[in-house]
């Protein structure tokens, strides 16, 4: 893993350092960060010549591109009319009550992350959430407890999913 100011470098080096290149290399700082620190925005920001409020402004407007830090796993349930409809508010109250977070909060030991974003595409299969870049659909409160102990087994034998 690099540092940072290296990770971006090497990210320009290799999409350009065009602002359309801003999202490619903000991307590349997520997937080897989890998220985007404000020092990171400034070095990409200095990399690109760009105004970091440009960078800040880019990387706030996506919902997949983090600005703070996250747990291991950042769950996130579909928002949609679909999923509300079919159950999503139980959903979040079940991954709420079991991880004893909020929306928008992380626990304590850092795994879990829970959010809410729009459309994941499964409305076909909904309530739909994810976990990183693993997809749960036809969810019920039961199903998510599965799931969630799954990732707490993995966390205690020290292994990961692959996401």
């Amino acid at each position: 893993m690099y540092p940072v100011s290296e990770l971006i470098k090497n990210l320009a080096d290799q999409h350009g350092r065009n602002r359309h290149n801003l999202l490619p290399i903000l991307q590349g700082v997520v997937e080897q960060e989890k998220y985007l620190s404000e020092y990171s925005m400034i070095e990409i920001a200095r990399e690109l010549d760009l105004p970091a409020s440009e960078v800040f402004g880019t990387a706030t407007f996506y919902s997949f591109l983090e600005y703070k830090k996250m747990g291991k796993y950042i769950i996130r349930v579909c928002k949609t009319i679909t999923c509300s409809m079919k159950g999503k508010n139980q959903i979040l109250l079940a991954i709420e009550d079991m991880l004893k977070i909020d929306v928008g909060e992380t626990t304590p030991d850092g795994v879990f992350s829970l959010l809410q974003t729009n459309c994941l595409g499964f409305c076909h299969k909904a309530p739909a959430m994810l976990v990183n870049n693993e997809v749960y659909t036809d969810l019920t409160p039961e199903k998510v407890h599965d799931i969630l102990n799954s990732y707490l087994k993995k966390q205690k034998e020290g292994g990961s999913h692959d996401n």
